[in-house]
């Protein structure tokens, strides 16, 4: 981590919501999503938070030797967004505790605040990472 990771870094970050990452398109696999309203997945709406956190503190961390991990959300999802919307996210970092990353973060449509929380994050190497998934893999296989 470089020494300019503090809270206080804040970003913004748009994305055009796409058919592709509305509920029914969640999980194909599930009759129930299909009958649902083609609005902006809770799912996708995490991912897109999440992304625009990497995205806020990527340049302060070595990457991609260095990369975090999302380890908590606590976010409402308030309001739907149909596709072809773009959402914005809003994201700061407000808390650095070692490796331990905290972020305000919400969301707006361009219409109305769809939603608010914080986010949890932690960074971690790659590496070392991949070589203890390696490990559980090949543990569960014995």
């Amino acid at each position: 981590m470089k020494d300019t990771l503090k809270p206080g870094i804040e970003s913004t970050f748009t994305f055009h919501v796409p058919g592709t990452k509305t509920v029914p398109a969640l999980y194909p696999e599930s009759a129930e999503f299909q009958e649902m309203p083609e609005v902006f997945a809770t799912g996708f709406l995490v991912g897109f938070l999440e992304w625009a956190c990497i995205q806020a503190i990527n340049p302060h961390l070595d990457w991609p030797a260095e990369q975090s991990v999302g380890t908590h959300i606590d976010v409402s999802h308030v309001a739907a967004t149909p596709a072809g919307f773009d959402v914005t996210a809003k994201v700061k970092l407000i808390e650095v505790d070692k490796r331990r990353l905290l972020f305000e973060v919400e969301a707006h449509d361009g219409v109305e605040l769809i939603s608010k929380g914080k986010h949890e994050r932690f960074v971690i190497n790659k590496e070392m990472f991949d070589s203890k998934m390696q490990e559980k893999i090949t543990r569960k296989g014995t």
